[in-house]
């Protein structure tokens, strides 16, 4: 049977906690939009698909390139750059060559004969916090966002290993810090 997996760079620490508050707040407020569904993260791939025994090969291989980053870390790889705010999605823009880097080098190791699809790389990396959202929520999900969230909040970053299952729930099969 096919499995869903993705591979995220998920905030921990202070901005984590800031984010987890918007949600809450905001599911309360406003209601479920669509980034409720997921815990706050960076997409590093988009979903891609394989069996099961697939899974130690995509550990190994982030691994890999977990291991060949650290070689060329800086010391902020990962830089919060803005807070945006468009008509029906709002984000933390991020910016990090860096992890764009460790992710190709991810998919370059990554051999497995039973994946269904390519890997799609994400490369306008972003922190989600709202989206699919009824347009009239805009300026309450804006102003709970500005209240809650500082986009410098202290943060560190784990790269983590998903897999998503039929009932939306999730397992972190493993994590590295960066």
């Amino acid at each position: 049977m096919l499995r869903e997996f993705i591979v995220y760079a998920c905030p921990v620490g202070e901005l984590n906690n800031q984010v987890e508050e918007y949600f809450t707040t905001t599911c309360a407020e406003c209601g479920e939009n669509a980034a409720h569904k997921y815990m706050p993260h960076c997409t590093l791939t988009g979903f891609f698909h394989d069996e099961s025994t697939a899974i130690p090969i995509y550990i190994q291989a982030l691994d890999i390139a977990w291991q060949n980053a650290l070689t060329i870390r800086l010391n902020k790889p990962i830089v919060i750059v803005d807070f945006k705010v468009k008509p029906d999605f709002h984000y933390l823009k991020i910016e990090s060559v860096w992890i764009e880097k460790l992710i190709a080098n991810f998919a370059n190791i990554a051999k497995s004969p039973t994946r269904t699809d390519r890997f799609r790389l994400k490369s306008n990396l972003h922190l989600t916090l709202a989206y699919k959202f009824p347009s009239e929520q805009q300026q309450t999900l804006t102003k709970i966002a500005k209240k809650i969230i500082n986009p410098q909040a202290e943060v560190s970053w784990e790269l983590r290993f998903y897999e998503r299952h039929p009932d939306h729930s999730w397992t972190c099969h493993q994590s590295w810090k960066l």
